[in-house]
C-alpha cells in the first residue's frame, strides 16, 4: 500500500451521515456514470443515497472488469460476472446504500413509491419514457412527497424532437460539436475517447441538485430538474461557436483544428513535446517575450533563436528545435527546470505517475482507500476541493448487490422481517 494513501476503516453498517447534506435522503434510480457520479458527490458530503438496482438487469459497470488481477481486457463484459467486483461500479457508488427492487412487478413499484415518499430527492438517468412507463412522473411524485426534488439526467433532455434518442458519452461529444472541433490539423475529427462527457454532465447534475436543495431550504418548495448532456457539451464549445458566428470562419478549414496550439491569445511555442523514455512527453506554454527568453536560457541560448522575430509564424521550426532539446531529458526534468525559470511546463503524467510518485498529489491527499469485502482495499479519487470546516465523509465502499435491503425495507419503510423474506423469495427485492 502506498504510504501517501489514506485507508479508511470500512464499517459497513448504515449509520447517521456527517456533512452539510446530512438529513437529505436520495432515492437514486441512476445507473452508468452520468447519474451515479452526480449522486456520489451528494453521498460524499453526507446525503443518504439509496442506490436502487434490479437483479435481472445488472448495471453495466457491475459487469466490466478493472479490478486487481482481472484477466479480461478493458471493456470486455463478463457473461456471468461477480456483481460485486466491477471496478467502475465501486468507484461510482462509494458512500451509498444499495437495495434491489424489481419495478416490473406491482409490489416492487409500490415499494418504490413508498421509498420516494420517504425521500426528499429522487434521481434517474434512464432513457426518456422509462420512468413514465412505471407511472413515476413528477406529478405522481408530488402526490407522494409534495416538496420532492426530481432530477432527470439524459442525453438530449426530456423535450424536443430528439429527446427519445439513446446516447452515451461519445455520442454526446459528437452531437454537441465537440468531436468536430477536436484533433490535429488537417486530420479527421478524433473525439476525446471514453465517456468523458458522462462525467462533465454529472458535475452539472450535482450542481443543479445542490441548487435545488438550497432553494427548498429557503422556500420549502421542490422542483423538477432536466439536465441535457448534449447541452452541457454545447457549453464547452463556446469559443468555436463565436469564431463561426462572429468571424465567419469554418472549424474544419486547412490547418485546423489547431491541436495543442493556441490562437487566442497567441502563444508560441505551445504544445506537447517528446522526452527521454518510452512514450514520455512534456507540455510547454510560452505566452510572452519574458517566457521566451527564459525558455531559451534553459536551452543554453541556442544560436538558431536569434533569427526568429515572429514566434507564432515560425512555430513549426521552433517545435522541431524544442523537441530536439526535450528528447534528451525526462518530462519531470524539463518541468522542474522550466518552472524554476517561471515558464509554464508540466510532465504528461500517466496513471503510474499519479498513483505512485507525484508529490503534489500525495501532499493533497487526492487518493484514499476503502476496504471492500470482495475485492479488498480499493483506491479512489477524492474531491479536488478542500474546505476549512468540513471534509468528505468516506464511510464505506460501494454496496454489495442488495446489501442494504433489510435496513431500508425494515428501518425506513417499516416492513417486518417476514415480509422482507417473502418478497425476497418472490423475486420482488
Amino acid at each position: 500500500m502506498d504510504a501517501d494513501v489514506t485507508t479508511v476503516a470500512d464499517d459497513r453498517r448504515p449509520r447517521p451521515r456527517r456533512g452539510p447534506l446530512a438529513g437529505v435522503r436520495v432515492a437514486d434510480f441512476c445507473w452508468m456514470g452520468v447519474g451515479s457520479v452526480a449522486t456520489r458527490l451528494l453521498a460524499d458530503f453526507g446525503a443518504e443515497v439509496i442506490r436502487i438496482e434490479n437483479r435481472r438487469r445488472l448495471d453495466l459497470p457491475r459487469r466490466l472488469p478493472i479490478y486487481k488481477d482481472d484477466p479480461r481486457p478493458y471493456g470486455e463484459e463478463d457473461a456471468d460476472p461477480d456483481p460485486n467486483k466491477g471496478g467502475l461500479f465501486n468507484n461510482y457508488n462509494r458512500n451509498k446504500l444499495g437495495i434491489t427492487l424489481d419495478l416490473g412487478t406491482e409490489r416492487g413499484l409500490r415499494l418504490a413509491e413508498r421509498l420516494i415518499a420517504a425521500s426528499s430527492v429522487v434521481t434517474e438517468n434512464f432513457a426518456p419514457g422509462v420512468m413514465e412507463k412505471w407511472g413515476l412522473t413528477y406529478e405522481r411524485m408530488r402526490e407522494l412527497r409534495p416538496d420532492v426534488i426530481y432530477a432527470r439526467m439524459s442525453g438530449y433532455g426530456h423535450s424536443g424532437p430528439h429527446h427519445h434518442y439513446r446516447s452515451y458519452g461519445p455520442v454526446v461529444q459528437a452531437v454537441s460539436g465537440l468531436s468536430h472541433i477536436s484533433g490535429l490539423p488537417d486530420r479527421e475529427p478524433s473525439g476525446w475517447g471514453l465517456s468523458y462527457m458522462d462525467n462533465q454532465a454529472a458535475y452539472y447534475n450535482s450542481a443543479a441538485l445542490m441548487m435545488a436543495i438550497l432553494r427548498r431550504e429557503t422556500t420549502g418548495q421542490g422542483t423538477e430538474i432536466d439536465v441535457s448532456a448534449v447541452e452541457v457539451g454545447v457549453n464547452l464549445a463556446g469559443p468555436d461557436l463565436l469564431d463561426v458566428t462572429v468571424n465567419g470562419r469554418a472549424t474544419r478549414r486547412p490547418g485546423f483544428p489547431l491541436g495543442n496550439r493556441l490562437e487566442h491569445p497567441r502563444a508560441a511555442p505551445h504544445g506537447v513535446y517528446p522526452c527521454a523514455g518510452d512514450d514520455r512527453w512534456v507540455a510547454i506554454a510560452v505566452f510572452d517575450d519574458a517566457d521566451w527568453r527564459n525558455l531559451l536560457a534553459a536551452m543554453g541560448d541556442p544560436s538558431w533563436a536569434a533569427e526568429i522575430t515572429d514566434r507564432y509564424e515560425r512555430q513549426d521550426e521552433i517545435d522541431r528545435h524544442l523537441a530536439e532539446w526535450t528528447r534528451t531529458r525526462t518530462p519531470h526534468e524539463v518541468m522542474t527546470e522550466l518552472q524554476a525559470r517561471g515558464v509554464a511546463a508540466g510532465a504528461v503524467q500517466h496513471a503510474g505517475d499519479l498513483n505512485e510518485t507525484d508529490p503534489q498529489i500525495a501532499h493533497r491527499g487526492t487518493f484514499f482507500e476503502l476496504n471492500h469485502p470482495v475485492i479488498g482495499p480499493a483506491r479512489f479519487e477524492g474531491s479536488p476541493v478542500r474546505f476549512s470546516r468540513m471534509a468528505q465523509d468516506d464511510w464505506r465502499s460501494a454496496p454489495l448487490l442488495g446489501e442494504d435491503n433489510e435496513y431500508v425495507f425494515t428501518e425506513i419503510l417499516g416492513l417486518s422481517q417476514g415480509e422482507v423474506r417473502e418478497l425476497t423469495e418472490a423475486g420482488v427485492i
